[in-house]
């Protein structure tokens, strides 16, 4: 019967892995496999030397400079906004992924890019550029 504690793998699939230096009566004793002298037989010779790669890693071409894992936030700038809202709306980060502006709710900014005109706006849970918030609340509008 096929059950979780009867399952093992097909004949020939795995393979016990070579333990080496574990006394002469195992047969992998002494030297560990490596022979007597030489650069391989060294510890510290890394194993991308001796499988010929080392070089090749080296020829390999990387990414430079530094790469943050912390997610940027979306710009927005104001003019944008003129378009798509109306005076007095209620703008929020779900808002303005349903205009198509941003791609997700996290993590939004607003800059003042452009000259606002809608009047009475009010902004909710969204981050302001310092000049965004002094054009929005001189045209009336707050955030909150």
């Amino acid at each position: 019967m096929l059950t979780l504690h009867t399952l093992q793998p097909a004949s020939g699939a795995s393979k016990q892995r070579k333990r080496v230096g574990r006394g002469n009566g195992s047969g992998h004793g002494n030297y560990s496999c490596r022979g007597m002298k030489g650069q391989r037989s060294r510890s510290g010779v890394s194993g991308l030397k001796r499988m010929a790669l080392k070089k090749a890693m080296l020829q390999i071409p990387k990414l430079r400079g530094f790469h943050s894992d912390k997610p940027k936030y979306q710009v927005v700038n104001l003019a944008a906004l003129n378009g798509l809202f109306k005076d007095g709306a209620m703008i929020t980060a779900e808002a303005l992924l349903k205009a198509g502006l941003i791609s997700e709710t996290k993590k939004v900014k607003l800059l003042a890019d452009g000259e606002l005109k809608l009047k009475n706006l009010q902004i909710k849970g969204l981050k302001l550029s310092a000049t965004a918030l002094t054009q929005l609340e001189k045209l009336g509008g707050k955030a909150e």
